[in-house]
C-alpha cells in the first residue's frame, strides 16, 4: 500500500484521477492504471517492470499520450533519462 501526498502537480493530478472504490461502506482510494504504471516505472525494479507489462496487456484502454507526458517531464528532471524509454520499450 502506497499513500500520495500532494506536494507536486504531478501527484496532484494523480490524486485527483484515483478511482473511488466503496469497501465495506467506506471510500477508498486506487491510483488510476496510468499512475500505477508510472509509479513502477519510476521504481525500476525488474518486478516492477514486469508488473507494467501485465498491467499494458490486461488493460487496453491506457492513456497512452498521459502516461508519456508525465515519464517525459520525470526524464527532464532525472539524470538518468530513461522513464520515457523504458515505457516505450515495454509498449514493443
Amino acid at each position: 500500500m502506497d499513500f500520495i501526498f500532494s506536494f507536486t502537480p504531478y501527484e496532484s493530478q494523480a490524486i485527483k484521477r484515483a478511482n473511488k472504490i466503496k469497501i465495506l461502506g467506506h471510500e477508498v482510494c486506487f491510483a488510476s492504471v496510468e499512475d500505477l504504471i508510472i509509479h513502477k516505472i519510476f521504481a525500476g525494479r525488474p518486478r516492477d517492470i514486469e508488473d507494467v507489462r501485465v498491467l499494458m496487456l490486461k488493460n487496453q484502454n491506457i492513456d497512452i499520450l498521459y502516461t508519456e507526458r508525465w515519464l517525459k517531464e520525470f526524464d527532464a528532471a532525472s539524470d538518468e533519462k530513461n522513464f520515457l524509454t523504458t515505457f516505450k520499450s515495454i509498449m514493443k
